[in-house]
């Protein structure tokens, strides 16, 4: 399949610091990837240049057939993101919320209704839309930030750790939600922290000190390794990796 999201030798860095380092990945439209490894290791870094918020040192990216620093827009309107810290209001209801990032997409009228509609329905957020977002658990507030981001309808969604510290069953009501989105084409990029979540994914990526040291299926990975789980192939690659550094 034709990639949507390609990168050629990424690399950002922080003065001294080299956050990501000559990233080279393909990922093909409708599937879902997973980007995983230590703190520190590059994946928030990764995420913000692909979805054009910061440039590149070197190297370059196209995200839906647009490069990411020349054509930042056309990228924007392809894409939605989803940061560990959503800019939720708390002292608006959740449709509130919606109505304001609707506005701020430009979607007014029957369209914003249908979609509105649509997203509460999917989430199971209907009975809450009159709640206080501050007011809201943490599983709900992120399907709160899952709808606003999906309703201008991005062909790429880009989720920077969505579950990090939300319940498990929010973590299961989530992933349902995702598996919703795969079926109707959207591609998914994201990174997480948690191994089950990875074994998900089509294909995973390990990122560590900045760069991508194994790309694979989750079942892939486990066999090339000699590996029983997705845990012991992480730690075995990384071991590997730091003994011929």
């Amino acid at each position: 399949m034709e990639p949507i999201i390609e990168t050629r030798d990424l690399t950002r860095r922080f003065g001294a610091l080299t956050a990501v380092d000559r990233l080279n990945l393909t990922v093909a439209e409708g599937e879902i990837f997973g980007l995983v490894g230590p703190d520190g290791a590059g994946k928030t870094t990764t995420l913000r240049m692909l979805c054009g918020l910061i440039d590149p040192t070197e190297g370059s990216a196209r995200v839906a057939g647009h490069d990411v620093v020349r054509e930042s827009r056309a990228v924007k309107d392809q894409i939605g993101y989803m940061a560990q810290r959503f800019g939720l209001y708390g002292d608006l209801t959740v449709q509130e919320n919606m109505n304001f990032y609707a506005d701020l997409f430009g979607i007014t009228g029957a369209d914003r209704e249908s979609l509105t509609v649509r997203l509460l329905r999917m989430t199971r957020m209907e009975p809450f839309r009159n709640r206080q977002g501050g007011q809201l658990s943490g599983g709900m507030k992120q399907k709160l930030a899952l709808m606003c981001t999906l309703l201008h309808r991005p062909r790429i969604l880009f989720l920077d750790e969505p579950t990090n510290g939300v319940d498990p069953v929010s973590r299961r009501d989530f992933w349902a939600i995702l598996y919703q989105l795969l079926k109707d084409g959207i591609t998914i990029f994201m990174t997480t922290a948690y191994l089950d979540e990875a074994e998900r994914s089509n294909r995973v990526g390990l990122m560590h000190k900045g760069k991508l040291i194994r790309c694979a299926p989750p079942d892939a990975m486990k066999r090339d390794t000699g590996t029983a789980s997705l845990e012991g192939a992480f730690i075995q690659t990384i071991h590997e990796v730091e003994a011929r550094a």
